[in-house]
């Protein structure tokens, strides 16, 4: 029995998981812009954000949700998390009961402080839900690039049942039954990503950029435990593996955010010419406030936080982190026993 699928959003990950379920069963992909629709339907292409990239012929697109989503027996939901509600509710009437929900979004909703998926399960309760996440950059992806990724559910009967939609010859789907953590996970990536790419536009080096990655391991794994994350998982694609990812890439938003910080613009100046959402920016004070809210220290994600809402400059908030007092390592951690 083929599976419909729909991907709701036809930004450049949005379109590129669509190219992907193109490969394995009839899929549509909704853009909010017809002129968007009507070129993927046309021509296969969606130069507006995958310049030069060539999409799956059997890819179809519309802007009419009702189209996309009334007869899917999957709904992939490709938004970022700032417009996620809305644009959810807007599948709520059309979409049929007992069909899967999945999240590509990486960021958390700014007031409730939710999750994508605790959102899915609040505006389409009853429904299985379940996020697509990990290292996986979509100009790569569409150039033929191998990736890896993480689909997490909240059952895990579905998810192994989905699993092969996305697969391909070079495209890899492990599941994994913490959705919460890898939700955290990608969430927080994004945030320290600015920080190593603040550290690239300082011109700090590599040594730094190791630290900060590794450090800013640490603060996810901190947050996400204690928000019900499996500490396994944060060693993991959607840990570890998305970290490096988006801090390492030129093709990282967010590291992208924080290089031009870094350089000396202000956040106003690096926002108003970007055409793509860097989740990172709006999850900050998200994850402060959550930070907070757990009694968790994170010292990177804070002084981010800093040069993004109060005029702190990238210089010093490295400064900031240089004179923090010594602890240890594992400070914040679980201690192994001797």
């Amino acid at each position: 029995m083929e599976i419909r699928c729909a991907v709701i959003g036809a930004g450049s990950w949005g379109t590129t998981v669509a190219h992907l379920l193109a490969h394995n069963t009839p899929t549509v992909l909704w853009a909010r812009d017809p002129v968007v629709a009507a070129e993927v339907r046309q021509s296969s292409t969606n130069e507006r954000y995958l310049p030069g990239a060539s999409l799956h012929p059997a890819l179809t697109a519309t802007d009419s949700m009702a189209d996309a989503v009334a007869s899917a027996d999957l709904i992939i939901m490709g938004v970022p998390s700032h417009g996620f509600r809305d644009t959810l509710e807007a599948t709520a009437t059309h979409i049929r009961p007992w069909v899967p929900v999945i999240s590509l979004a990486k960021g958390l909703e700014q007031g409730t402080r939710l999750r994508m998926t605790e959102v899915i399960n609040e505006v389409v309760p009853g429904h299985p839900y379940g996020v697509l996440t990990g290292p996986n950059l979509a100009k790569e992806i569409l150039a033929g690039g191998a990736a890896a990724s993480v689909l997490a559910m909240s059952d895990d009967t579905i998810a192994q049942r989905l699993q092969a939609l996305f697969c391909t010859n070079l495209f890899r789907v492990y599941t994994n039954p913490d959705v919460a953590g890898c939700e955290v996970a990608g969430a927080l990536k994004n945030v320290l990503a600015i920080a190593s790419g603040m550290a690239d536009g300082l011109g700090t080096g590599d040594n730094t950029r190791a630290a900060v990655i590794t450090r800013g391991l640490a603060e996810m794994a901190r947050l996400g435990t204690a928000m019900g994350g499996h500490i396994v998982t944060f060693g993991g694609l959607a840990g570890l593996g998305d970290l490096l990812a988006t801090c390492i890439s030129p093709q990282s938003r967010n590291r992208h955010v924080g290089e031009q910080l870094g350089l000396g613009r202000t956040i106003e100046e690096v926002i108003d010419e970007m055409h793509m959402v860097a989740e990172g920016v709006k999850s900050a004070p998200v994850v402060m406030a959550l930070a907070e809210e757990h009694g968790i220290e994170m010292p990177i994600a804070a002084e981010v936080h800093a040069v993004l809402y109060r005029g702190r400059t990238a210089e010093e908030a490295y400064r900031g982190l240089l004179n923090r007092g010594h602890v240890e390592e594992m400070h914040g951690m679980r201690r192994p026993r001797a």
